[in-house]
């Protein structure tokens, strides 16, 4: 008969696999919108802006990569969390090479401060800079002092770098709450989640996440990658090539949602 320690070992091990089970199980439920949790998509920001008229005013922000109407397009969004890093470099040249703006959304500690000449050359490459806050803290579980300090400080290292200050921003995790999105409306941004993932973060493998990234893609879709991990750069130049092969058009989330534009204190997806 097996000794009680021995159970005892075993049923912890149960619990901390259905622990961890239930904790994934939870965040994606949360970032599929099964949860309280509102999300605007892309569409419905252009839909509502041709209604009110916006269509003869606005356009699509000008970049030297172009302009592009989703309307009419078939658009697709490439986004990046957690940069700039030493990977970032060469990302930059192989966006260029295949003329794709992106979306960044930088963190601060370690990164904004530690290759600012990338963020410049972000923005100068026509990419639209975002904030992914200061540390990467669980905005969820800060206090509001605590969260304002993670979304001001990247605000105003880019701002200083670029000229220009972010309107967009991507919780850590994708958790956010009423407090979160209180606070990003007081500062003037919006929240961007994703409805692409390659979860890279748990894998070098780069066809995997080529593979994972073109099973997933649709069209309005939010593509999140990390440039900080070795197995997605040189995963992006075979995403790109198969996706424009589909008929795909890249943008800026931005881009995506013009001539409507992302209003602060809202999550978009």
């Amino acid at each position: 008969m097996p000794s009680l320690t021995r159970k005892m070992t075993k049923t912890g091990t149960r619990l901390r696999v259905l622990a961890t089970f239930a904790a994934a199980a939870s965040l994606t439920l949360a970032l599929s919108g099964c949860t309280k949790l509102e999300t605007v998509s892309p569409s419905s920001v252009r839909n509502a802006a041709d209604t009110q008229g916006g269509a003869a005013g606005g356009q699509a922000r000008a970049t030297e990569l172009g302009t592009v109407d989703c309307a009419h397009a078939k658009c697709i969004a490439l986004t990046f969390d957690a940069g700039p890093s030493e990977n970032s470099a060469r990302l930059l040249d192989i966006l260029k090479e295949k003329q794709v703006p992106a979306t960044f959304f930088l963190l601060g500690k370690r990164h904004i401060d530690t290759y600012p000449e990338l963020v410049r050359r972000m923005a100068a490459e026509g990419h639209e800079v975002a904030s992914h806050t200061w540390t990467h803290k669980i905005l969820t579980d800060a206090k509001p002092d605590e969260i304002r300090e993670e979304l001001k400080r990247p605000n105003k290292q880019i701002e200083r770098l670029t000229g220009k200050r972010p309107t967009l921003m991507r919780p850590p995790q994708g958790r956010t709450d009423d407090t979160v999105h209180d606070i990003c409306r007081e500062l003037g941004l919006a929240e961007v989640l994703w409805t692409v993932t390659a979860k890279d973060y748990k894998t070098n493998d780069s066809d995997l996440i080529t593979e994972r990234v073109l099973d997933q893609s649709s069209r309005d879709g939010i593509i999140l990658l990390h440039d900080i991990y070795d197995g997605t750069v040189p995963a992006v130049p075979g995403i790109i090539d198969a996706l424009k092969k589909r008929g795909y058009v890249f943008v800026t989330v931005p881009q995506l949602m013009a001539p409507g534009k992302a209003e602060p204190g809202k999550v978009y997806r």
